[in-house]
């Protein structure tokens, strides 16, 4: 065959093969639930435990396992879009006798992994059980931090003590005593789940299910590690230093990856996941990025003005209150509330007035009270409409 033959052959390959779009029924723009769902659609639809046989039936199932492996990815959905086929599998052309002879493309994937992830390993023959014996991520563990309100609003670093399980340094993980290996299960032959054949309603099945030998972990230790007692994993408690950013709100939950409990097999560690409490100051309350406080004024004060000292997060400042100043009245200091998260700048901070009326007053302040109340003209108040003060 000449040079120019096989080029042609390629592309015959390269046109007969679907785009995985169209495979699986949904459009490009398409989430990860409605890829998801329309393969569990095929795959249900198309599950050789209800087609034994049917050769239609599995290319089917084969043509949207190969789509789903693809558009389930990121990173491989991606390239895909770029660069079509190409960019995925730039070599599937030449090692395709046909639009799937030959293996998916020449790419690498399972498909029982695939139907186990999607109908949890329980769904009959090709769906494959999670075992114990291959990388899986550690738990993630939950701490709480207490804040004051002066360090969520300007930032700290904190110093926390984790209690975590470590991968175990005598063994390394591998739960055997120092020079010992362990045994490959002779039943499941390491792969973590055994077969059996059932007759159902669709007629003779494989199901799969955990080696009750190995427990699904694929291994016998005989002789375990004495400090991890043949788990692979210990306890410890570490100290783990967090930076708590400027403005955080309370309750919030903050995420450092891979500072949980390890990962069994060498997968990864899980994430320690810190829940931010924010205690109560004194007398400031705080919403969204305001500062809001309550500030004692004299009646003489509010009557001819006067200045006073405002506590702030940044200390006192003073502020004239003007003459006439009524009771509930709101000034505002401007940049004096809490730092904007991840970002520059400040909110502001509120302060009403309350007045302070003189208790246990003597006779000659009285007598005073009542000549500047007659110069004055008091008389007695009328009602107001509710929520309005002049």
């Amino acid at each position: 065959m000449r040079h120019g033959e096989v080029s042609d052959l390629r592309d015959d390959v390269m046109a007969e093969k679907r785009d995985y779009y169209e495979v699986l029924g949904v459009q490009k723009g398409a989430s990860d639930a409605e890829i998801k769902k329309a393969f569990y659609k095929i795959a249900k639809d198309n599950h050789p435990d209800l087609h034994p046989g049917d050769k239609e039936c599995e290319a089917r199932l084969k043509e949207a396992g190969e789509a789903y492996e693809i558009l389930s990815d990121k990173d491989k959905r991606a390239k895909y879009d770029q660069f079509g086929f190409a960019g995925v599998d730039p070599s599937y052309a030449a090692q395709n006798g046909g639009a799937y002879g030959g293996g998916f493309g020449g790419m690498d994937f399972d498909l029982g992994d695939i139907l186990g992830n999607i109908f949890g390993g329980g769904f009959g023959g090709s769906a494959r059980p999670r075992t114990r014996n291959g990388p899986r991520p550690g738990e993630d563990i939950r701490v709480g931090v207490s804040l004051s309100f002066e360090e969520a609003a300007f930032g700290c670093d904190k110093t926390l003590n984790v209690s975590r399980v470590e991968t175990c340094a005598d063994c390394g993980g591998t739960g055997c005593a120092s020079g010992t290996t362990a045994e490959i299960c002779p039943d499941c032959h390491g792969s973590g789940y055994t077969v059996t054949t059932q007759r159902g309603i669709f007629g003779m099945s494989q199901v799969q299910s955990e080696c009750p030998r190995c427990h699904g972990k694929g291994k016998i230790i005989h002789q375990p590690c004495p400090k991890c007692r043949g788990q692979g994993r210990v306890r410890k408690s570490r100290s783990v230093n967090i930076h708590i950013d400027a403005g955080i709100q309370n309750n919030v939950t903050m995420s450092l990856g891979e500072e949980g409990n390890s990962g069994y097999n060498g997968g990864p560690a899980g994430d320690l996941l810190v829940t931010v409490s924010i205690r109560p100051h004194e007398f400031f309350e705080r919403e969204g990025t305001s500062v809001l406080c309550e500030m004692p004024v004299s009646v003489m004060q509010a009557m001819l003005g006067a200045e006073i000292e405002v506590p702030t997060l940044d200390g006192k400042v003073k502020y004239t209150i003007p003459e006439g100043t009524q009771n509930g009245d709101t000034f505002r200091l401007r940049g004096k509330g809490i730092p904007y998260f991840r970002s520059s700048g400040r909110g502001d901070q509120y302060v009403t007035v309350v007045l302070t009326v003189p208790k246990n007053l003597t006779s000659e302040q009285k007598e005073l009270a009542r000549k500047l109340s007659e110069s004055l003209g008091d008389t007695a108040a009328k009602p107001r409409k509710f929520g309005k003060r002049k």
